[in-house]
């Protein structure tokens, strides 16, 4: 086995991961161009969570479904609306440098919010996000990030003609692509996790920038 995890993609998700991830096992972080070239680091709004006392879950909750039109899972948005200001929490501890008025965090408010709910770090939210999950991971013993792997697909049970246990087709790491030589490896992994990303790039206009091609959702 390359590692005990592999992730793919090195935006918010997958460095949070990798974190969490490395308390268990080796990982290793592949990115298809520079590590901080994930969509994470051009997020400039903020996070939405629930600070402010006059607010509340239920509040926010009401608010994010009256905006997805019916298209939100209901329970999917209680979830996230809960674990949001432990997130928001978490991050700070890793350094991520949240601008603080007199009373906590200086919450700026946006479109379908009641309250001021936005936490943000001046205008560069996203890069200052990413600055420091980097900084975290680039510094952990049992983290290794490698840059310019281009995942093309999953070794799955089905592609090695074998035969899968209980039914499922087990996945077990990915073919990468190193992009300078073109030259295809295999990648070995007791857990693979796609953390690609958005597909904004499948648009002809987008304000996505060019890493933006869903890499993982085609693959999965």
């Amino acid at each position: 086995m390359d590692a005990d995890v592999l992730v793919l993609g090195s935006g918010i998700a997958g460095l949070m991961l990798a974190l969490h991830a490395a308390d268990r096992g080796r990982v290793l972080v592949l990115t298809k161009r520079r590590a901080e070239d994930a969509n994470t680091s051009w997020a400039q709004g903020g996070i939405a969570a629930v600070f402010d006392r006059r607010d509340s879950f239920a509040d926010h909750v009401r608010d994010t479904l009256r905006c997805g039109a019916g298209l939100s899972d209901p329970e999917v948005v209680r979830e996230v609306v809960r674990e949001a200001p432990d997130c928001v929490r978490e991050l700070e501890s890793l350094g991520v440098p949240f601008t603080h008025a007199a009373r906590g965090f200086a919450l700026g408010r946006e479109g379908g919010h009641a309250y001021r709910r936005i936490v943000h770090a001046g205008d560069f939210t996203g890069q200052q996000i990413e600055r420091a999950l980097l900084l975290r991971v680039r510094s952990h013993p049992r983290i290794e990030i490698v840059e310019d792997q281009l995942a093309v697909d999953l070794i799955l049970d089905s592609r090695l003609r074998r035969r899968s246990e209980n039914g499922r087709d087990t996945c077990w790491g990915a073919y990468v692509m190193h992009r300078p030589t073109r030259r295809i490896r295999p990648v070995t992994a007791r857990v693979t996790v796609l953390a690609t990303g958005g597909c904004g790039k499948v648009y002809l206009y987008t304000s996505n920038p060019d890493i933006a091609t869903g890499d993982g959702v085609a693959m999965a």
